[in-house]
Order: structure tokens, then C-alpha cells, then sequence
């Protein structure tokens, strides 16, 4: 072969090889940046309905089917609420009977397909709560933003923001109880959900640009009574608290975050997404090299920048070991560098982002106590 020749055929080879790493590195990053808000995250696993009587449902026995508390049962066309394992109910060898709550939409039917879920609500404040709400409209960066307005007699409001695979909906199971303590409560749509403005590039950002939408809001609850705010999120609706919280220009009029399953290092929660949504590890690497490309993050975990010590919010941290999605070693060493501010709570046998699910008692006294001291 003559040089010029080879030397052609290698650069077409080299290049063939980088167009082909660029493509795999975009499949990869996609899973996760193109998250569809509702979908569930790759954690939750489908399980079938074998049998339903009053008050009960039988599921097929796994991992997730045997969870303590509360969750969502969500499948085509369906939507109910199971509380826990039936305690002395007969148990098949593949099967677990739990407490079936309520039936939101549709008919649980023997041989239906669900998974469970954390969000327990599919409609909205007034069809799924009873609760007295307005659809309000926030101007946003990107154009109007849809929410949720709950009203009640304190002039500290909560504003709520949902994480992953989630939408407003998913902030319904705590609806309730911050009713019942007076809190007036926004419940906010972003960026990239249903109604709300879609991102020039199409793509999530784990919360980096998104926080800017939750400044909106911020901005809107002043404008229409709130003195204060406090921002409760989940996943990288946690996330986007916390950059508020040191990057709004309204930073002192919030008074407390609550962070929910934060997102601290998003090339991890990157990368687990992708590998649970079945992509080759091989690919991993390549997928958040591609994700920094086209988003512009940067790669560095929160707590290697000047976050933690930039915050000056009292922050409320509920996380837990068994969250695969965010593991929650930042959150203790978050909580560790700043025990002045950041108090942890633990949660176990808790997937991400249903802190709350897994023992909805604990977790409402843990928040009560939080908040009581803000209110």
C-alpha cells in the first residue's frame, strides 16, 4: 500500500471510529437528558395484579412489592394507592397481598400490569385531595410556567418542585399535611414538563439551568403575598433549591430548603440511569462526556464547588442508602461540612426520591419539626 493511501485509509478509519464514539456517547447521554416527565425511572419494575378483595390486592413477590409504606400503583389506563404488606394475609410463595387503599382511575384487574410508584395522585389539588386551588401562571425565563396554587393563612409559602421522571403530581402526597400547618403551597411545573416551556436544546440539565424557573417562582410568591418561601424538592428538583438558594438574587427571602434524594454529583446519577435503562458500561464514560458537550455542566460534584460554603439557608436533608439513583454519601458529607446549617435524616429501604413513601409518618414529623421553627 502506498503512504498517501495509508495514511488515508487510517485518518478514515480514525475518524470512522471518533464519528462512531460520538454517536454511542449521544445514545448513551440521551436516557437520562431526555428523561420524559412520568415516566417511571428504571428502578421501578413492572409487577402483575393476580388478585384483588375489599381493601386488598395481591401483586407478584419482588423486591419493590414487599416495600414498606405507602405508594402509587400506576399501569395502563390505571391508577391506585397500596399501603403496606398485610400482615397474617396468605402469602403465595410468589405472591404479596398489601393493603389496597384506593382505586383513583380505571379498574385493578387480575393479570394488569403496574408498577409501583412514589407519586400516589394523578389528577390534581381539588379532583385527588379535596383541597380548595387555583391554576396559576408564573412568568419564566423560557415563557409561562403552569402551577398549582394551594392557598392557606400563613404568609411563609412553600413552593414545591418534583425531581426525575416525575411531575407536580408527585409533590400531591405532601399537599395534605402542609395544608394542615397553614402553609400556602406552589406547586410548580418547569421547564420540559407538560405545559410548560420546552429547553432550546431539548434536554434536562439536573437542575443547573432549571433552578432559574424555580427563581420565577420565587419571584411570583413575593409578588402575591409571601414574605418568605421555603422550597421543599425531590432529585433534581432538590437540586434546584439548593442553587437557589445560593444563586438567586431573592436568596434571603428563603428561609428553609428541604432536600429530598438531592442530586450532588449528576455524572453519577447520569450514569446509573443510563446503566439501568441497559446500556453497556463500556459506554457509561462516553455518555456523560457527551452529556457535558451538549449541555455545557460541569462535571465537578456540588460539593467540590463553593455551594456549601456560600449556603446560609437552613436545609433539612431526608435521604437514604438505598437510593441508587443519587447515593446518598454526599448527602451525610454535606450534611458533616455544615452541621450549622444542613440536618440529615436517614430513610431506609427507601428508592430515590420516596423518602416519603417508605414511612410517611416519620417523615411528616421529621419535616414538622423543620418547619415549625420557620413558620
Amino acid at each position: 500500500m502506498r503512504p498517501v493511501t495509508a495514511t488515508a485509509t487510517a485518518v478514515t478509519t480514525i475518524l470512522g471510529v471518533g464519528a462512531t464514539a460520538v454517536a454511542a456517547g449521544r445514545y448513551a447521554s440521551d436516557v437520562a437528558l431526555r428523561a420524559t416527565p412520568g415516566r417511571p425511572l428504571p428502578a421501578d419494575r413492572r409487577l402483575t395484579v393476580h388478585a384483588t378483595t375489599a381493601g386488598q390486592v395481591t401483586l407478584t413477590r419482588s423486591f419493590s412489592a414487599l416495600r414498606p409504606g405507602t405508594w402509587g400503583l400506576a399501569g395502563p389506563g390505571v391508577h391506585a394507592v397500596v399501603g403496606p404488606v398485610v400482615e397474617g394475609a396468605s402469602q403465595g410463595a410468589d405472591t404479596v397481598v398489601r393493603r389496597l387503599e384506593s382505586v383513583g382511575a380505571g379498574i385493578l384487574e387480575p393479570g394488569a400490569k403496574v408498577r409501583l410508584t412514589p407519586a400516589l395522585y394523578g389528577g390534581d389539588p381539588g379532583s385527588d385531595l379535596g383541597l380548595d386551588h387555583q391554576e396559576v401562571e408564573i412568568p419564566g425565563e423560557l415563557g409561562t410556567l403552569p402551577a398549582w396554587y394551594v392557598p392557606g393563612g400563613r404568609d411563609t409559602w412553600v413552593i414545591t418542585v418534583h425531581g426525575l421522571g416525575a411531575t407536580r403530581a408527585h409533590p400531591m402526597n405532601l399537599l395534605g399535611f402542609l395544608n394542615a400547618q397553614h402553609f400556602p403551597v406552589l406547586d410548580l411545573a418547569y421547564r420540559g414538563d407538560p405545559g410548560a416551556p420546552r429547553p432550546a436544546d431539548g434536554l434536562g440539565h439536573f437542575g443547573v439551568s432549571e433552578w432559574r424557573d424555580l427563581d420565577a417562582a420565587i419571584r411570583y410568591a413575593l409578588r402575591y403575598g409571601a414574605n418568605n418561601v421555603i422550597v421543599h424538592g425531590w432529585s433534581t428538583g432538590a437540586t434546584m433549591a439548593l442553587y437557589a438558594a445560593v444563586e438567586s438574587p431573592l436568596r434571603d427571602r428563603i428561609s428553609g430548603i428541604v432536600l429530598d434524594s438531592p442530586v450532588l454529583d449528576w455524572p453519577v446519577t447520569l450514569r446509573a440511569l443510563a446503566a439501568a435503562r441497559g446500556v453497556p458500561a463500556a459506554l457509561l464514560p462516553l455518555a456523560v462526556r457527551a452529556a457535558q458537550g451538549r449541555t455545557g455542566m460541569s462535571p465537578v460534584p456540588v460539593l467540590e464547588t463553593s455551594v456549601p460554603a456560600s449556603l446560609h439557608t437552613p436545609t433539612l436533608i431526608l435521604h437514604g442508602p438505598d437510593d441508587t439513583i443519587a447515593p446518598w454519601l454526599p448527602s451525610r458529607e454535606f450534611a458533616a461540612r455544615r452541621p450549622d446549617l444542613v440536618s440529615l435524616h436517614a430513610v431506609a429501604e427507601a428508592p430515590h426520591a420516596s423518602m416519603w413513601n417508605a414511612d410517611p409518618a416519620r417523615y411528616e414529623e421529621t419535616l414538622r419539626r423543620f418547619l415549625t421553627p420557620l413558620m
